[in-house]
């Protein structure tokens, strides 16, 4: 594979689902899980990833492919139904050249904030507390949805 990876001792979001490391759990199904992410960029962002631990996109397999695209599309519905955005970004990133920063695959689903698009640079991390909260409302929408 010729697409330049960021390098880490450890895996973030494979911590995250192994309970290593506090976050907040959306849901998880066989394949795949949602995180709601510490930084929001946008409206009840959320990260769509594999269980497996796979790189990037190239590298995920057709079943797991089927699962995150069901869960990216699930996700787009319950943030418009929950906040009622005016559009939903949805945006997947594989190499550092692509501003991967977290060598798992995985999809953002936000939406969309005041004046259109999502939040760029540096944006204030939430505590596991506050994204529970969003979690919170996510999950009473998905019941809707």
């Amino acid at each position: 594979m010729s697409i330049e990876m960021p390098h880490a001792d450890r895996c973030a979001f494979c911590d995250y689902l192994s309970g290593k490391r506090p976050y907040t759990i959306l849901l998880t199904t066989s394949l795949s899980a949602v995180l709601v992410t510490r930084e929001q960029r946008g409206v009840g962002h959320s990260l769509v990833i594999p269980r497996a631990h796979r790189d990037t996109i190239l590298n995920v397999t057709e079943e797991e492919a089927a699962d995150l695209g069901v869960l990216v599309m699930r996700m787009a519905r319950v943030i418009d139904a929950t906040y009622n955005r005016p559009g939903i970004t949805v945006w997947q990133n594989n190499g550092m050249p692509a501003h991967q920063s977290i060598g798992h695959a995985h999809f953002h689903v936000a939406g969309t904030v005041a004046g259109g698009g999502t939040r760029w640079g540096r944006v204030d991390e939430l505590s596991i507390a506050q994204t529970d909260a969003i979690a919170r409302e996510l999950r009473h929408g998905l019941k809707n949805i």
